[in-house]
């Protein structure tokens, strides 16, 4: 996901991956703001010596205490102490905000476990990087025909390569539990790998992968959703959304995250409506409610006898509410007329246009094609009699043909004067011509 604050003008599009580093961190996933980054400290000690280290284009975070000496910005890349060994990360969060992202997810600051930021990544830890995270692909496809040669009930979604070449974690979706210790035997030969298997939801595989939601943004859980809350059909009937499967669902196949985000406004928004008015008792039939409309406060109502719609306010609803508990039947419901401030779509008006359609244009070009083709033909028959006259005769078979002058070398000829009679020699001292001998034939 590309940002515009890093820019160089350059004529690559903009992107801290394609212009060096970028302090806004657009590009990479899952990022938080820093909104405390200029906040001036009076106490240099206290500021927190824990930085946000992300792996894997943010897929995947964790937390490292910085002992050394240097202070690290956004977008650096970092080398870190790793499952027996070291990995290479980006920088995401330093300073106060990371104090609060803890706190956050119930990490102790002062964890003596807690892993360390060893130095800048040099170039032969970006390097292994790069020759680890090109075995993924290869992995990823080898791990699946091994899982499906020993017929387990799971998808290897994604496997990730720690930077030293170490250690490999499967991530793998199962709907039941199942037994791999054979499989982690037969991974931890065919990659001379540590194995790690870590099991994970239809929502995380969802947000490793990434995609275009139906909003036409990028999906929320690739960019920014990290806390998964279950949503269920109740949140649609809610929000008034016909309960359809297929427009409900999201990429991952369960029920859209973005369900959740208006819900509380509608609930807030439906504390106003009156309760217990799902049937109402008028002199025509009872009325039964078929939806609600928060943003113009109505209350749609249909009759037994028709399927028309009636919009009621909801002061006329506890009106007539009021009258069914004291035992009176209104004889009408009363509805409003729902204006809309949409121009109405004049549609057009049918126009019969036969007659006045002409095939003149079609004729032309029949006939201009078929000029075309009685031209080819007599410019092949021209050159086929011309071959025919280039033909030697029956005694010139052997004889050489005689060879052109070139056009510019004849003009230049005829354009040059002849020489005058006075400088000619005369034709009485010219020496005879032999006679020449008769040439036979053949």
């Amino acid at each position: 996901m590309g940002c515009s604050s890093c820019g160089t003008g350059t004529g690559k599009p903009g992107g801290c991956k394609s212009n060096g580093g970028c302090s806004s961190g657009g590009c990479n996933r899952m990022n938080a703001y820093d909104w405390l980054q200029n906040l001036p400290f009076a106490d240099i000690e206290s500021v927190c010596k824990v930085a946000e280290v992300s792996f894997n284009r943010g897929s995947r975070k964790d937390f490292f205490r910085n002992n050394t000496l240097q202070q690290f910005e956004k977008g650096e890349q970092v080398t870190v102490e790793g499952v027996s060994g070291i990995d290479v990360g980006e920088i995401t969060l330093t300073g106060e905000i990371v104090r609060l992202q803890l706190k956050k997810r119930g990490i102790n600051e002062f964890d003596p476990e807690m892993k360390k930021i060893l130095r800048r990544s040099n170039e032969r830890d970006l390097e292994l990087l790069d020759i680890n995270k090109a075995r993924e692909p290869e992995a990823l496809i080898r791990a699946r025909a091994i899982a499906r040669q020993l017929k387990l009930e799971m998808k290897i979604s994604e496997v990730e390569i720690q930077a030293d070449g170490r250690k490999a974690t499967f991530f793998y979706i199962a709907d039941d539990r199942v037994d791999f210790r054979e499989l982690i035997k037969i991974y931890a030969g065919e990659f001379k790998v540590k194995v790690e298997m870590r099991q994970i939801g239809a929502r995380q595989e969802a947000a490793k992968v990434g995609g275009i939601g139906s909003c036409g943004r990028e999906l929320c859980c690739s960019t920014w959703l990290s806390d998964f809350k279950s949503v269920n059909t109740t949140a649609a009937r809610y929000q008034n959304l016909s309960i359809n499967q297929t427009k409900l669902s999201g990429q991952c196949g369960r029920l859209k995250c973005c369900l959740n985000y208006e819900l509380d406004t509608y609930l807030d928004a439906l504390q106003g409506f009156p309760e217990r008015a799902d049937t109402i008792k008028v002199a025509r039939g009872i009325a039964t409610l078929i939806k609600k409309d928060i943003f113009k406060n109505l209350m749609w109502y249909v009759l037994p006898e028709s399927n028309k719609q009636y919009p009621l306010t909801i002061e006329r609803v506890r009106r007539i509410l009021s009258l069914n508990s004291q035992g009176v039947i209104p004889e009408e419901l009363e509805a409003v007329e729902v204006t809309s401030s949409k121009p109405k779509e004049v549609e057009p008006e049918f126009v019969d246009v036969v007659g006045q359609i002409s095939l003149r244009s079609l004729e032309k070009n029949d006939r201009r094609r078929k000029q075309n083709q009685q031209k080819q033909k007599q410019v092949q028959r021209g050159g086929g009699q011309q071959q025919q006259q280039q033909q030697p005769a029956k005694g010139q078979g052997n004889k050489p043909p005689r060879p052109q002058q070139p056009q510019q070398q004849q003009q230049k000829q005829q354009q040059q004067p002849r020489p005058p009679q006075q400088n000619r020699p005369p034709q009485q001292n010219r020496p005879p011509r032999p006679p020449q001998e008769p040439k036979k034939d053949g």
